[in-house]
């Protein structure tokens, strides 16, 4: 099986990565012809262009101008340890050993809107660019058209290498928009998480975005590479709700 999810972003460059594993992006070409373009906007058009803060805005506007290649132990981190959002505090890589890095190289993609698809242990350096965004390129009006189909031959070829059959959906809509689905060769698997709340079982992002970390690490841990056996999942509260799942959408539910 073969798990991809969202970057965050919230980041973490000041604590020292403590493994020694690490690997090269495949896209670094791509995001170096994204970051020329992010380069022309002013703080104010990146405040307007991604809906944030004059301060944020300032913050990316240096990330921008700081990034560089090559990438190096110095200069940049491994993505899985680098992110540090709702879903990699479930994933908490920081407690892996390095089998568990090693099998999330094979098991695990982080799909991004600079970097295309990235394996867990890429460097990466600090930046803030979401899937959605429009940013305009010579390849279309927005990421999902610069990045085509490359992202989703990228996903296919690990499939192949690492022979799997089944795509876990672990991602975002705005994220997983990213892979053509009808050219996917593998069966795809969307786990969902559910919470009691008024009387019904809702999807909560935040609580949605921390189970899939959870399930995430379960599945690395576990050494999982039957779909079935997601259904032992059991962590947070969250536990196999038969009645609610579909055979490729198996959801989760927690009562408070």
């Amino acid at each position: 099986m073969l798990i991809v999810i969202s970057p965050a972003k919230t980041l973490d460059f000041e604590t020292p990565g403590h493994s020694t594993i690490y690997s090269e992006a495949e896209f670094l070409k791509e995001s170096n012809l994204l970051i020329k373009e992010l380069r022309k906007l002013k703080v104010d058009e990146i405040a307007d262009f991604m809906g944030i803060s004059p301060k944020l805005a300032l913050l990316n506007f240096e990330r921008f101008f700081q990034w560089q290649l090559p990438f190096t132990n110095e200069n940049a981190k491994q993505a899985l340890l680098a992110f540090k959002g709702d879903v990699f505090t479930g994933i908490d890589a920081a407690s892996f050993s390095d089998e568990d890095f090693k099998r999330s190289q094979t098991d695990l993609r982080i799909l991004s809107g600079l970097y295309g698809v990235l394996n867990p242990m890429d460097l990466i350096q600090a930046y803030r660019l979401e899937m959605g965004k429009k940013l305009k390129t010579r390849k279309g009006d927005n990421l999902y058209q610069f990045w085509d189909g490359k992202i989703t031959n990228s996903i296919n070829q690990s499939l192949n290498e690492n022979n799997h059959k089944e795509l876990i959906n672990l991602a975002s809509n705005e994220y997983f928009k990213s892979i053509n689905k009808k050219k996917v060769k593998a069966e795809i698997v969307t786990p969902t998480f559910k919470d009691l709340k008024n009387g019904e079982y809702k999807m909560i992002s935040f609580y949605a975005k921390k189970a899939r970390g959870l399930m995430t690490r379960f599945i690395i841990q576990n050494k999982i590479t039957d779909p079935n056996d997601l259904k032992a999942f059991d962590l947070n509260g969250y536990m196999y709700n038969p009645a609610l799942s579909k055979e490729l959408e198996p959801v989760f539910t927690r009562d408070h």
